[in-house]
């Protein structure tokens, strides 16, 4: 099959962050995407939105419908499609299809079968990313448009099943939230993070800074470091693989996370947390993530987990005091401060038991057979056996 760069039949570009200390730039009727807005599918809305002046004092651009995008940096991969006019951050490259070349699905579910192998090319230590000169040269198969059309229509079936569990999981997502809402939306009583962690010399910490881990230092085996991306789902995740010799691990004891842990991301893709499982091995976490130890006889790592993903007040803390003109970010001395429900034990054990039974079914939805028929008929597809 003939092979072509992404850049020949696509035209590709990136987009920018207004200066966040000027707040007459956000809060317009400009569609700002993110990351976090990225969803596998169409996309129509953005969590921010800029205004007319911070379109015109940034790098931001307006793209089309039908417009593709592709997230550079910590969800390497990720897809949208732009179902109306929007613009994004410089953390996400636009594809605008060439429709004498490439159908735009077509296109679509092939840089979705890409996943994997763009997060491979990542550079940089801790915080992936991609260029758009890795894009533009990324080799694309490219049948005749008939052809592309026939394979997206079957592809687009397979993956109408796979987007229907997608959506069943999400509602138990909102289920989730709407529980913990129910339950504690309206108390009263707060305390702050390093209020409720546990005793010690550092129960909150990020992990190494600067010369303290460079990325020459990063062994094929030994001691694992966890990154935003075992954390970005908002459930403990093993994705790309990261490691230090035992000795190097010597050296950064002091940066070990710990089962029942709760890590939350600061740097990126801010806000996103989870709870280390138990039977991890002896871990550490990178400079982007904060850790917290908390003190289980106050506040269950669950809980905690769950207000800070969903406690109205916890959140609007963190969107406050994110900053960051090009990347967004929090760090330690926010997150201790950040101010958390004060809930009974008996309270948040019901909450931790109900959020459970839910976690059960989702698994179950996720173990389902759709994925498995999806990245089979992927697979074909682009090898030519479709």
């Amino acid at each position: 099959m003939k092979m072509v760069p992404l850049g020949e039949v696509a035209h590709l570009g990136s987009g920018g962050t207004p200066r966040r200390s000027e707040p007459s730039y956000f809060g317009g009727s400009i569609p700002w995407l993110s990351i976090a807005d990225l969803n596998d599918s169409y996309v129509d809305h953005a969590n921010e939105s800029l205004t007319d002046a911070g379109l015109k004092n940034s790098s931001a651009k307006i793209v089309p419908a039908g417009t593709l995008f592709i997230a550079m940096y910590g969800s390497i991969g990720k897809l949208g499609i732009a179902s109306r006019e929007l613009c994004t951050s410089q953390a996400i490259a636009f594809a605008i299809p060439d429709q004498s070349k490439i159908d735009t699905r077509y296109l679509y579910h092939f840089l979705l079968s890409q996943r994997s192998q763009l997060e491979y090319k990542g550079r940089g230590g801790t915080q992936k990313n991609i260029s758009q000169g890795d894009l533009k040269k990324w080799p694309v198969p490219l049948p005749l448009l008939d052809e592309q059309r026939r394979i997206a229509a079957i592809l687009d079936k397979a993956d109408a099943i796979r987007q229907k569990r997608h959506q069943a999981i999400a509602h138990l997502d909102t289920l989730a939230r709407a529980s913990f809402l129910d339950m504690f939306a309206t108390v009263q009583d707060t305390a702050v993070v390093e209020d409720l962690a546990a005793a010690g010399s550092r129960p909150i910490r990020t992990g190494p800074f600067g010369s303290q881990l460079l990325h020459e230092e990063f062994t094929p085996e030994g001691v694992p470091v966890l990154g935003i991306d075992n954390v970005v789902e908002n459930k403990f995740m093993w994705k790309k693989e990261r490691y230090i010799s035992e000795s190097k691990f010597q050296q950064l004891e002091k940066y070990e996370v710990f089962p029942g842990d709760v890590l939350i991301t600061i740097m990126g893709t801010t806000g996103r947390c989870a709870v280390v499982p138990a039977g991890i091995p002896r871990s550490i976490n990178t400079k982007h993530i904060c850790a917290i130890t908390p003190d289980r006889e106050k506040i269950l790592p669950e809980f905690l987990q769950a207000a800070l993903l969903h406690h109205p007040g916890t959140r609007r803390f963190l969107k406050d005091n994110t900053r960051g003109a090009i990347m967004a970010g929090l760090n330690m001395g926010i997150i201790k401060k950040t101010p958390l429900p004060v809930a009974s034990m008996s309270g948040q054990r019901t909450f931790v038991k109900r959020a459970k039974k839910i976690d059960t079914i989702k698994a179950q939805l996720l173990n389902g057979p759709e994925t498995d028929l999806f990245e089979s008929l992927q697979s074909r597809a682009f090898r030519g056996e479709l």
